[in-house]
């Protein structure tokens, strides 16, 4: 019982937790992401592992994401770039909850290229998890892509992350494709063919850089060209990446990319970067900020 943690991600959107004993996930448990809790996050975290506190004994959470937000489960410190994992490790934040010991990583903060102050919180935990998974990307220069709501482009220098960039892709296209006028009156069926050729699409008008004039072509095809609305979400979903992927690509000078996140999203990114000559290497989002947790919690484990 001694050896049971529950390691989670906790982002805007989502709650994913897993009960480990040593290296086996004995359980998982979902729920409501920070941006959308019903109860405070002390509350709604105490109910999330309650039956696992109670029929196994769990005395231990790690978490990582927006737990250690103003609005989470207590506020983790940004630690400044250049930053590497024993820096990381330090700033890691602590409460006690009804007995519950809660361990949140903090999270990274930094100059962007663009010149601008930038913040992240999560993507930082997959990045040193694939650093610990793969050693090699602790040497020499990497570039590491995150994609989602808010997607971040990582310039790490052996080992220690030294400057990211963040897009506002993710958000944006939940925000076009469901709260503009783009899709409005729009036929919600699913077309894997038409939101093919939509992506492919919208990839290609990313190549001229207008992102601002090109997006009205999402309603515009509908009523000029018979297009669905499936075409015009994968248009979308291919403009914003396309954009980003030039955008970062350009910032970074990246020539070969570490791509980190779910299958599906990640496909598309691998698409717009091939169209940019730009290669990659894809690892799972949800094992890499596992074996993130897993470093923080061991380096932890000897100051309790």
């Amino acid at each position: 019982m001694a050896d049971l943690i529950a390691f989670g991600d906790w982002g805007t959107s989502r709650l994913r937790l897993g009960l480990y004993d040593g290296d086996t996930q004995l359980e998982s448990v979902e729920g409501p992401g920070i941006g959308g809790l019903s109860a405070s996050p002390a509350e709604t975290l105490l109910g999330a592992v309650a039956s696992w506190r109670a029929r196994r004994g769990l005395s231990r959470v790690v978490l990582a994401g927006m737990a250690g937000s103003r609005t989470g489960v207590v506020e983790a410190p940004y630690v400044e770039c250049p930053a590497g994992v024993d820096d990381w490790v330090r700033q890691t934040a602590t409460v006690t909850l009804d007995g519950l010991l809660v361990e949140v990583a903090p999270g990274v903060a930094g100059i962007a290229p663009s010149g601008a102050p930038d913040v992240m919180r999560g993507e930082e935990t997959q990045v040193f998890g694939a650093m610990a998974l793969y050693p090699e990307l602790a040497e020499g220069d990497q570039v590491f892509v995150l994609p989602g709501t808010h997607g971040k482009w990582c310039q790490a220098r052996d080992g220690r992350m030294v400057r990211f960039q963040t897009f506002l892709t993710g958000e944006l296209f939940a925000l076009l494709s469901t709260r503009s006028s783009l899709l409005l009156g729009a036929d919600a069926v699913e077309n894997a063919e038409h939101e093919a050729t939509g992506f492919a699409h919208g990839l290609e008008r990313a190549r001229a850089g207008h992102l601002l004039s090109a997006l009205f072509e999402a309603r515009s095809a509908q009523l000029r060209e018979g297009r669905t609305g499936a075409w015009a979400r994968g248009f979308l979903s291919g403009l914003t990446i396309g954009t980003e992927v030039a955008e970062g690509a350009a910032a970074f000078k990246a020539e070969r990319v570490i791509l980190i996140g779910a299958r599906a999203l990640g496909d598309r990114y691998a698409t717009a970067l091939g169209a940019r000559q730009v290669r990659n290497t894809a690892l799972g989002g949800e094992v890499c900020v596992l074996a993130g947790l897993r470093r923080l919690a061991s380096t932890q484990a000897g100051c309790h």
